[in-house]
């Protein structure tokens, strides 16, 4: 049924026909290429035509600012307690372990050859621990539970029943038990113990397998008062490990250490320490809003641009019978957008964490370091969005972007290759060279070889142990070198030069024409073209490449651009 009103708009159109006056479809019309056009134009260009303020650029430039200080200073504190907890492990192999000469031996700290150097390392980690109040120069004591210091506790795991190896015959059971004892640290402070334990410490080394040695330690961090910070109480969770699993005559000794931190209890400081956290804690809450506001903004943003693409893709499908294209679809979908929101959320999320940091009531340095670091990355890189609107840096950032899924694809094969040589590596040359005993390692030392990094080094450290080894060496490593730095390293230049002489003759001679760019310049002709096709199959991130172009001079249509 039709509406009673349509007659009327009828002869209303065909009476503003007659005057020369626009009709109401042609109105419309106007109405939807003037809002493409202020939606693809640059903040600057938005100020010019409706004296509206940049509030989105104000409000990322800010952001910026506001989250690379944050970033900073939370660094700055971080520095101090990595560095707290690195001096306090050194400071603690010094004072345990004897005959540490300051540097881990391997992976391992140090070890121990002779059952005499492991009886005397044993009672003098002891000893040490005994009398550690009176051995630290630091603020550090043991840990107590109810006013009493808690024990530290010996367990070594040994097989369960042996004899001693003569000549050829070795009688051993693979079954093993666990004998563990606690001693408390006032009743070190004497040799007694060492003649009541006498029979714990009288290792049948044949039967020996491991030892674990764990206790806790209290420390405070002061440092942090000179950076205007309340200071920090730690627990040391310290476990000395002695193997002797391979029983290869060589016992590694290995010390770990975990750090918990807690607020300090019954401290009083005076000074401007408590109103400087309040301070930060105020200014974190700040970048939160910020944030929050920028997520706002961006989101809003989105959603009118889905209901822009809605409006275009019903006016062409009303008035033209047609789909709009693929290209012109994707120049509505604003990745830039989905990448600050994504900065913002993890912003906030560090901004809290930081915030809980600095109240004492979370330790979780490195979670917090990786969402502020995060966000930080993807703030900055928002950054080269707005470079887009200079011409000088629109050629770097479109090769990026065409290079893109070419290399991507080209570096999943190049992988494939680059796997295979880090598994022969590995298995191969694993036990005549340390660079690749594991196939971490050996990835990171391939990568570093690419590079042109520390070439001679690896093959100087081949030893002729084997012939076939070495001869297999070279070859492993002539063909590798030859395959990636030669050809595939030249191939992947190649591809980035190809985008960017694309780029080059894109600008030169012009991008090929959509649907949106005939019709912001009122061309009737609405047909994708084979450049069009071109871009949108082999050029898929440059479906938004005429964002960045400039407006000619003299011409009225802005060129789509990056919003």
């Amino acid at each position: 049924m039709q509406p009673f009103f349509s007659p009327f708009c009828c002869e209303l159109d065909e009476q503003a026909e007659r005057f020369g006056r626009p009709t109401r479809e042609e109105e419309e019309e106007e109405m939807l290429r003037n809002d493409l056009k202020y939606y693809f134009m640059s903040p600057c260009e938005k100020y010019r035509a409706r004296r509206q303020i940049p509030w989105k650029l104000g409000v990322q430039i800010l952001k910026i600012i506001m989250i690379t200080t944050q970033l900073v200073i939370f660094g700055l504190n971080n520095q101090i307690v990595v560095s707290y907890k690195e001096e306090n492990a050194m400071a603690f192999k010094r004072l345990f372990l004897k005959g540490y000469g300051g540097v881990d031996e391997d992976d391992y700290s140090i070890a121990w050859y002779t059952q005499q150097d492991v009886h005397d390392g044993l009672f003098y980690l002891l000893d040490q621990y005994g009398n550690l109040r009176n051995l630290s120069v630091g603020p550090v004591s043991y840990a107590q539970e109810d006013s009493e210091s808690l024990p530290i506790v010996i367990c070594k795991e040994l097989y369960k029943k042996g004899s001693k190896p003569f000549e050829e015959y070795y009688n051993i059971e693979v079954q093993t038990e666990t004998v563990c004892i606690t001693m408390n640290p006032i009743s070190l402070q004497d040799d007694k113990w060492k003649r009541d334990n006498g029979s714990f410490f009288a290792v049948d080394f044949y039967r020996f397998i491991n030892m674990k040695i764990t206790f806790q330690l209290k420390g405070v961090n002061l440092h942090t008062i000179r950076a205007h910070e309340l200071p920090d109480c730690y627990t040391f969770f310290v476990t000395i490990y002695l193997d002797n699993q391979g029983h290869s005559g060589l016992i590694k000794v290995y010390f770990e250490m975990n750090t918990v931190s807690s607020a300090c209890k019954n401290w009083k400081i005076s000074g401007t320490a408590q109103r400087n956290t309040h301070y930060v804690l105020i200014f974190d809450s700040f970048v939160i809003l910020i944030c929050l506001t920028s997520a706002v903004l961006c989101t809003r943003s989105m959603i009118l641009a889905i209901k822009l693409l809605q409006r275009f893709s019903r006016f062409f499908r009303v008035n033209y019978k047609r789909k709009i294209c693929k290209a012109d679809q994707k120049e509505f979908l604003n990745g830039w957008y989905v990448m600050v929101i994504i900065s913002d959320v993890l912003a906030i999320i560090g901004s809290i964490l930081k915030m809980e940091i600095q109240s004492k009531n979370l330790t979780s340095y490195a979670v917090c370091s990786i969402f502020l670091g995060t966000s930080t990355l993807l703030a900055w890189v928002g950054v080269i969005r707005y470079l887009g609107y200079f011409q000088t840096y629109n050629v770097l950032i479109l090769t990026m972007q065409a290079a893109f899924p070419k290399v991507l694809r080209f570096c999943c094969c190049a992988g494939m290759i680059y796997l295979g040589y880090t598994f022969c590596g590995w298995i191969v040359l694993g036990p005549y060279h340390e660079k690749f005993e594991g196939l971490s390692r050996v990835a990171e030392c391939l990568f570093s070889l690419v590079n042109g990094d520390d070439m001679f080094p690896t093959f100087a450290q081949f030893h002729e142990k084997s012939i076939l080894v070495w001869l297999f060496s070279r070859v492993y490593l002539y063909s590798f070198i030859s395959l990636f730095i030669y050809m595939v390293l030249s191939l992947f230049i190649a591809l980035i030069t190809d985008s960017y002489e694309t780029i080059k003759n894109y600008q030169k001679n012009g991008f090929p024409m959509t649907d949106l760019q005939k019709f912001l310049r009122e061309q009737r002709d609405f047909t994708c073209s084979e450049g069009s096709r071109q871009v949108e199959s082999n050029y898929w991130a440059l479906c938004c490449c005429r964002r960045y172009a400039r407006t000619p001079k003299g011409g009225s249509v802005p060129q789509l651009r990056l919003q």
